[in-house]
């Protein structure tokens, strides 16, 4: 945005925090209120209510806050049309991509990014998320895109595409369209993905925050890929945690089915790692082509340590 205080103002919008706004933006925190100050005499408001050491929206700062996005996203392709206009666009990326993205999330974007840029050539290569990390640290990868909960604190990490994952059978299974509790998972029998995989993680990882032990699951068998686990379950009485995307086809066809867990879900981002440091305008366009809006190549989610 043109407009700093405009900016200083969505950042703490967004956080509902002076201090971590001053974080980010790498100023101090009376210089954030000093903006802030200055925008409510502008507009003659107050834009924030606080409570304590907490703070929220009044309904004039709501007002700003929405048009202060509008904003923000018109600066943005504003941006990104400009490049276009300067940037040589030729090159070639090299993307490594964990196996539930590549298969179902990213052939459509890479066939709209491809049909935009026809000059730009990509490689893909397709391992876990485990490996796909290794790949970016070892500079063998321009950029991943990954479902993994792992945080490392070499990369930079940008949301790209929501994703829920589900409890799946065969649609002649029992349990097939029904609700079940948390506890009934123990009497179940289940087929996983291996070791090393971004959705097994992110599943485990949500069933023990619900204090449900994944090791105390009767897992009977691992298998290396949703395609795998998906005929598996066909001529299985077995039970799988599969991501929503790699399952569309099956649940429009009514081959598999979702069985309900009563007051649980498990729901994700996945995201685009990279390297921390300035990237190069190639990168930057791809990023920027395929982030939701709202997003931008320079805002990374913080990381931290796993």
């Amino acid at each position: 945005m043109s407009d700093y205080r405009l900016k200083v103002f969505h950042t703490v919008a967004t956080r509902l925090s002076f201090t971590k706004a001053a974080q980010e933006l790498s100023i101090s925190q009376p210089a954030v209120t000093k903006h802030i100050k200055e925008l409510e005499q502008q507009f003659n408001t107050k834009l924030f209510e606080r409570k304590g050491l907490n703070i929220s929206l009044t309904e004039s700062g709501a007002l700003l806050y929405r048009y202060a996005e509008k904003i923000r996203n018109i600066y943005r392709d504003l941006e990104f049309e400009m490049s276009q206009t300067n940037a040589h666009l030729k090159g070639k990326l090299k993307i490594g991509a964990s196996t539930t993205v590549a298969q179902y999330i990213l052939p459509e974007m890479l066939a709209k990014f491809h049909a935009r840029y026809p000059d730009i050539r990509i490689e893909l290569l397709t391992e876990n998320t485990e490996k796909v990390s290794s790949w970016l640290a070892h500079h063998q990868i321009d950029l991943g895109l990954i479902e993994g909960a792992s945080r490392l604190p070499l990369f930079d990490y940008y949301p790209f595409k929501t994703d829920e994952i589900v409890l799946i059978c065969k649609s002649s299974h029992p349990l097939a369209g029904s609700t079940i509790a948390l506890a009934d998972l123990y009497n179940l029998s289940f087929v996983m993905r291996e070791e090393g995989s971004g959705t097994q993680e992110f599943i485990q990882n949500t069933l023990e925050a619900h204090s449900v032990s994944l090791q105390k699951l009767n897992i009977c068998m691992r298998l290396g890929s949703s395609e795998s686990i998906k005929n598996y379950l066909q001529h299985s009485s077995s039970l799988a945690f599969l991501s929503i995307h790699t399952v569309l086809q099956e649940l429009r066809s009514n081959s598999l089915s979702i069985v309900d867990i009563r007051d649980f879900s498990i729901k994700r981002q996945f995201h685009c790692i990279l390297s921390k440091g300035e990237q190069s305008p190639l990168i930057k366009l791809f990023l920027n082509f395929q982030l939701p809006s709202g997003e931008h190549l320079s805002s990374p989610k913080k990381s931290t340590r796993p």
